[in-house]
């Protein structure tokens, strides 16, 4: 009698394996979130300029035409062509999802991913339509920008997941992130005072000046209070990445990884808050504004980088020669 065998898959010959992560892939995993950040710094742009109703109507920009007229002027043309921007965010979603169509059962997580930065799109163009339709209610603005950010790490998960498949790929191993149970729960704590400053952030924005447009309504708060207000989780938010980095650096074995990830959320925080200060305190210029919708979103992907260095499991790099199911 035989003992049966176990089935040993064969190595693919050299040069015929065809990898996960593509140079198409990573490449468009970092497209997908230069493009939403920047299509958050470009609707900040409409706002600050006053041209949010520079289409005065949604999915048309006037109730005659889908494009802008020469009538409408400069805002007009502001507005239409942040919303062209659309398409471009969605060529961009649409070129991932197909390149990782393959990996659909290989990567599930990559590929869940790319669809939910596709579905978001829609999603997108949907509750700005209903903030041109409510006349730039600041709830409905709000509620715009926390999906941005929502999107935001969805699309920087993308950029590490696909960078972590293509290190084990190619025989680069990453150690585990020494991470113990207090940078773990320092790093849950750096996401949630994130979102919360953020979040209080957007309501700062709509009590503020810059309503996108002279008729908006505003929020009836006291734009010193809800300053501080937000202010507030920011000081928590940098007290936790003090001593995560503390932490970090003294304790041996940690990642380089997670170090550098600490140091660039430390480095955004830094700048994010002197932006924030020197805005309040010079009257909201428009372009420190803008650079502070700009660090927000990079604030958000710094947080999303932390704690998927504190949680991500090492790939095993024999999956780099593991066939695909079809």
């Amino acid at each position: 009698m035989t003992t049966p065998q176990p089935t040993v898959t064969a190595e693919p010959p050299a040069g015929r394996h065809r990898p996960a992560v593509s140079p198409l892939v990573r490449g468009l995993a970092i497209a997908s979130l230069i493009a939403q950040i920047g299509i958050v710094v470009t609707g900040g742009t409409v706002r600050l300029t006053g041209s949010g109703l520079g289409c005065p109507t949604w999915p048309r920009c006037t109730d005659a035409s889908f494009v802008n007229t020469p009538e409408m002027g400069v805002h007009g043309v502001i507005e239409f062509g942040n919303r062209l921007l659309t398409f471009v965010l969605a060529a961009v979603a649409v070129a991932t999802l197909v390149a990782v169509w393959r990996l659909r059962r290989r990567e599930p997580m990559i590929f869940r991913l790319a669809v939910g930065l596709l579905a978001g799109i829609p999603a997108q163009a949907v509750i700005g339509g209903i903030t041109v339709w409510m006349q730039l209610n600041p709830w409905v603005v709000a509620l715009h920008f926390i999906v941005s950010a929502v999107m935001v790490v969805l699309a920087t998960l993308l950029v590490k997941r696909t960078g972590r498949v293509r290190d084990a790929e190619h025989g680069l191993s990453r150690p585990p992130t020494g991470a113990g149970r207090t940078l773990r729960q320092l790093a849950v704590a750096i996401a949630v005072f994130t979102g919360i400053a953020v979040y209080l952030g957007t309501i700062v924005t709509g009590t503020g000046p810059h309503a996108g447009d002279r008729s908006a309504v505003r929020y009836p708060f006291d734009p010193s209070l809800v300053t501080r207000l937000h202010a507030f989780p920011v000081y928590l938010l940098v007290g936790a990445l003090v001593v995560a980095t503390v932490l970090a650096f003294r304790r041996p074995g940690v990642s380089a990884r997670l170090r550098r990830a600490l140091v660039f959320a430390d480095v955004v925080a830094v700048l994010q808050a002197a932006i924030g200060f020197t805005q309040y305190f010079t009257g909201l210029p428009i372009v420190l504004v803008a650079l502070h919708m700009l660090g927000a979103c990079l604030a958000v992907a710094a947080a999303t980088n932390v704690v998927d260095e504190v949680t991500a499991r090492p790939l095993v790099e024999a999956r780099a020669h593991v066939s695909p199911r079809r």
